[in-house]
């Protein structure tokens, strides 16, 4: 049997909680300590868990044995944590976006590579089961040709979230689903952004994107609903999938022409058909997404996303905001979404 990897959080704000507590809870993994700045987070995470808190995480760096660290920092401060930890020889797992900068996560990607360890990004909606099913089924072909992509993800705005705006905090999210599904490449850019309610970024964007294929994607993603909605649709020949993160559900509306064309019949055109509800078992995203970073470490790449996937997303909101301050579209060099293979040695401290 495997020895648990010793486990760490740097930052167990709202979204650090709940790594350290998937750790805690995890069969392959014990959650050894972390470091906070703030004195009831540590209370709370120590008394919980039964872990060793620490203030500076460069204490618990020197002072433990770690295996494995979730960086869950604010986004500009992801760069300076994650070269520290990677140089002491840990696998270190960063909440998505990788970085604040494409050269901020690029310098990251290098010193994984240096020191030996993988790096891991956040981009929890890929362990959806909506998302894997829906993956599953536009490469079986199911939906045809596809002809558009739609990301709608909006909600009310979160004060806690300073030091980035929405192309950064939410729409990494969806450029990298949209070039996951699709396995091509967004090739053109083209965006709005809006300031109303942050200091400092903006809070709302509509892009128009097209992909190397001639798929058209569409990103609405703003911080100013007072309800939170996260869907995405996927239009096709044969009707079209929809996706509701939140539920966990996955739905397919059927083009009853093109059902009809497909068997033979001759028909044209679009038309209503059966509207199908797909039985899909709800699963914890986090659990399955950090079960996968742990599995990675110990046997080799299995889906995870990795530094070079998360760099490309930080890469697409970049051009998303320069799109919107040039008032043009951009256009991006060819890119083939293809996740790079990472083979670890059996002890995670051991990789080559």
């Amino acid at each position: 049997m495997t020895t648990p990897l010793r486990a760490a959080v740097i930052g167990v704000g709202s979204m650090g909680a709940n790594h350290a507590r998937v750790y805690a809870r995890m069969p392959h993994t014990t959650l050894a300590a972390f470091a906070d700045l703030d004195p009831t987070l540590r209370d709370r995470i120590a008394r919980t868990y039964k872990a060793t808190p620490y203030v500076d995480y460069r204490e618990m760096i020197e002072k433990e044995d770690l295996d494995v660290v979730t960086i869950a920092l604010p986004t500009h401060l992801h760069r300076q944590a994650a070269l520290e930890t990677m140089a002491a020889g840990i696998h270190t797992f960063v909440e998505k976006p990788l970085a604040d900068s494409v050269v901020a996560g690029r310098e990251m990607i290098e010193a994984s590579h240096r020191h030996g360890v993988l790096l891991g990004v956040g981009h929890i909606e890929r362990f959806n089961p909506a998302v894997i099913a829906l993956k599953e089924r536009l490469d079986d072909g199911q939906l045809g040709k596809i002809y558009q992509i739609h990301a709608r993800r909006i909600g009310p705005f979160p004060p806690r979230i300073k030091d980035v705006g929405v192309v950064f905090d939410l729409a990494t999210h969806e450029l990298n689903i949209m070039e996951y599904l699709t396995g091509t490449g967004i090739r053109n850019v083209s965006a709005q952004v809006k300031q109303t309610l942050h200091d400092k970024h903006e809070d709302m964007v509509s892009g128009i994107l097209r992909f190397g294929d001639g798929v058209l994607g569409m990103i609405d993603i703003n911080w100013l609903t007072p309800t939170k909605i996260r869907q995405l649709t996927v239009l096709g020949e044969r009707g079209m999938f929809l996706v509701n993160y939140l539920t966990q559900e996955l739905w397919f509306y059927e083009n009853r022409s093109a059902q009809d064309h497909w068997l033979g019949l001759v028909t044209v055109g679009v038309t209503e058909g059966n509207v199908i509800k797909y039985e899909l078992a709800r699963v914890e995203p986090l659990r399955v997404e950090l079960e996968t970073f742990v599995e990675a470490i110990n046997h080799g790449y299995n889906g995870l996303v990795n530094g070079e996937e998360g760099l490309r997303a930080v890469f697409l909101a970049e051009q998303i905001l320069r799109a919107s301050h040039e008032q043009r579209v951009i256009t991006l060099p060819p890119y083939t979404p293809v996740p790079a293979r990472y083979q670890a040695a059996r002890n995670g401290k051991d990789a080559a």
